[in-house]
């Protein structure tokens, strides 16, 4: 299946502290066809925001050194349409199934448990390509 969208593929930000598990998730975007950037902490994420990058996911993890992902959330998401921020789905991720009333209530769209399923990641990526391609985002 070919996922890239309208002549280029989805701009996905992996904001992961841990070295494998970043790995392996960038490793299942690039079988989609995605164009990948890693931030190593929430501190990292925003900071490529205020350089101006744009991002169609964000899948963002919730314990991070500097700055933890529910932060950064918040940071990203105040940064308003001009950055957009707005229109980013934004992946709250965590071993911690606990995890998701705190991801919702700071603006994620969504939240799943560590590991993230390959399944789950296809079925995100097909809603943002579907909504690029409707007009929707």
């Amino acid at each position: 299946m070919d996922f890239k969208t309208q002549g280029s593929s989805l701009k996905v930000l992996v904001i992961e502290d841990c070295e494998f598990q970043s790995w392996v998730l960038l490793a299942k975007l690039r079988r989609f066809s995605c164009q990948t950037t890693r931030a190593k902490n929430g501190r990292e994420a925003v900071d490529l925001y205020l350089e101006g990058k744009k991002f169609d996911i964000i899948l963002c993890d919730k314990e991070m050194p500097i700055m933890k992902g529910p932060e950064a959330i918040v940071k990203i998401r105040s940064m308003g349409s001009t950055m957009g921020s707005t229109e980013v789905k934004i992946v709250g991720m965590s071993a911690d199934s606990n995890a998701t009333e705190e991801f919702m209530s700071v603006g994620a769209d969504m939240f799943v448990p560590k590991p993230m399923d390959f399944e789950v990641l296809e079925a995100i990526i097909k809603e943002v390509i579907n909504k690029k391609n409707n007009g929707v985002v």
